[in-house]
């Protein structure tokens, strides 16, 4: 289970590695041992904790933070993040986060300016800046019917998204995030309904036929899609993107204007901003949590002020 970049115990004023070996298409796993050597070799050294399959590193982060690590340096993607995020949860004094970005979309890591580069990485995780930002905590139906609880740190959704993102996921990812999410996101439109919704933020109420709602703490999603570009992920607030009952041609014009975040106003969209969210529909759909698919609707969410520390660029 452990390794990597040093043998001494874990303790305050050295790291731990979580590893997510699946994470780039499976390559980290293939790349640690190199990336922990550039690690050390910058002054970034510590005993590496392996995931051997989806949900431990939440584990492992948890068991690290109980005997007493202070820096948990993330060696993955959005997902990777997610796993971290809920195996912290409810700590009193949970550990600063570092990330070395290692995933295919790294959605999370754009809001922030965290480079994919190791040095740059190593540099931020030891001289960086430790910045308070917020999750959001979601309680959802779970697939076999129970309801649910879990946190995230990025964006979440309930719609279409969701299922885009498990087409994704269920690619090879080899033609690149961006490549992967567009032709996922026109393959899933392409057999999916808007559903009658309610969407409620803060008290406002909006209902009709919708293929998604958003709820973003960061700006980015789906391959570096800047669907929230206002977002600020430490303002304690959500910004809530419903997308109505779009046309083909909607979604095909749109599309090159979301990459850029120019997508806002749009008379098929609107937009808000709270700190709950409920999401209620006739049918149940996906809801997505940092790219990972735990159930359905009906779903709330809820902000978590401060509730995660990060090392970002100084």
């Amino acid at each position: 289970m452990s390794g990597g970049a040093g043998s001494a115990g874990a303790g305050a004023g050295r790291a731990v590695f979580l590893v997510n070996p699946a994470a780039a298409n499976g390559s980290t796993g293939k790349r640690w041992p190199e990336i922990a050597h550039q690690a050390a070799a910058a002054g970034l050294e510590g005993d590496a904790l392996i995931s051997e399959r989806r949900g431990q590193l939440g584990e492992l982060a948890r068991e690290a933070a109980g005997r007493g690590a202070r820096l948990l340096v993330v060696v993955g993607g959005d997902g990777s993040v997610n796993e971290v995020a809920n195996g912290l949860d409810g700590l009193d004094d949970p550990p600063v986060v570092a990330l070395l970005p290692r995933g295919t979309g790294g959605d999370f890591v754009r809001s922030f300016g965290i480079s994919g580069d190791v040095a740059k990485g190593v540099e931020t995780a030891l001289r960086g800046k430790e910045r308070e930002i917020d999750l959001g905590r979601v309680t959802y139906r779970s697939w076999d019917g129970h309801e649910m609880s879990s946190v995230f740190a990025n964006v979440a959704s309930a719609g279409m998204s969701g299922a885009i993102a498990q087409r994704a996921n269920d690619t090879s990812k080899a033609l690149g995030a961006k490549a992967s999410y567009l032709w996922a996101t026109f393959a899933v439109f392409a057999g999916w309904s808007a559903v009658e919704t309610r969407l409620q933020v803060d008290g406002e109420t909006l209902a009709g036929r919708m293929f998604d709602v958003v709820v973003a703490n960061g700006r980015y999603f789906g391959g570096g899609m800047k669907m929230c570009p206002e977002a600020e992920p430490d303002d304690g607030l959500f910004d809530v993107v419903s997308i109505g009952d779009v046309t083909k041609r909607d979604l095909v014009m749109t599309m090159p204007k979301i990459y850029r975040g120019t997508h806002l106003p749009h008379p098929r969209a609107e937009a808000f901003r709270g700190r709950v969210v409920t999401v209620e529909t006739d049918e149940p759909v996906p809801v997505e949590l940092d790219g990972e698919q735990p159930g359905t609707t009906p779903a709330r969410f809820e902000v978590l002020p401060g509730a995660l520390r990060l090392m970002v660029p100084a």
